[in-house]
């Protein structure tokens, strides 16, 4: 009789003990990769910089860029090179350099390419995987004529042309302003 009571009992105390841990391990929210990393992230927002567009000798007109950066924490605050300078560079070499958008035809420039190869230069610049992703919050351009024209007739806002519709902020980013490095 006493072994049948200590069976029950074994038997009661298996159930109940995988019953708490099925409850417990389907309660448990699952582990996305992608908020993982993204925990070992922060965002660096990018100061506003204007690149001059030069034909033929000539200042023709200006880009309007802000370019903000995922980056791995803590890295930002490792560089020996301030990124608002890194950056600049970086967008006379591509804008200026290789004149990577034909104004006229500003439909066909390609954003991805432009992400990936400010990623791919500043990653090799620094020397190591400091940059994660890419956002180009503005890219206009801004006619020397227009500029003219806004002064002439009073307006506080010259037209621009939008080049890129800028990437939203990332919600849940801390944001570090890039010149406090």
């Amino acid at each position: 009789m006493i072994k049948l009571v200590i069976t029950g009992v074994w038997v009661c105390v298996v159930t109940l003990a995988s019953v708490y841990f099925s409850v417990q391990m389907a309660t448990t929210p699952p582990v996305n990769p992608d908020d993982a990393k993204k925990a070992q992230q922060e965002f660096v927002k990018g100061e506003s910089i204007n690149v001059p567009v030069i034909t033929n000798g000539q200042v023709t007109g200006y880009f309007i860029t802000r370019i903000s950066y995922v980056m791995t924490k803590g890295k930002a605050a490792e560089l020996q090179t301030p990124l608002t300078e890194l950056t600049t560079d970086q967008l006379y070499s591509l804008l200026v350099g290789n004149n990577a958008i034909d104004i006229a035809h500003t439909q066909n420039f390609n954003v991805a390419d432009f992400r990936n190869a400010i990623k791919k230069n500043m990653n090799d610049r620094l020397g190591g995987d400091y940059v994660a992703d890419v956002l180009v919050e503005q890219l206009d351009y801004l006619s020397k004529d227009e500029i003219r024209a806004g002064e002439a007739s009073g307006r506080k806002t010259p037209k621009t042309v939008k080049v890129v519709q800028g990437d939203p902020e990332p919600v849940d980013a801390t944001a570090k302003p890039a010149a406090a490095e």
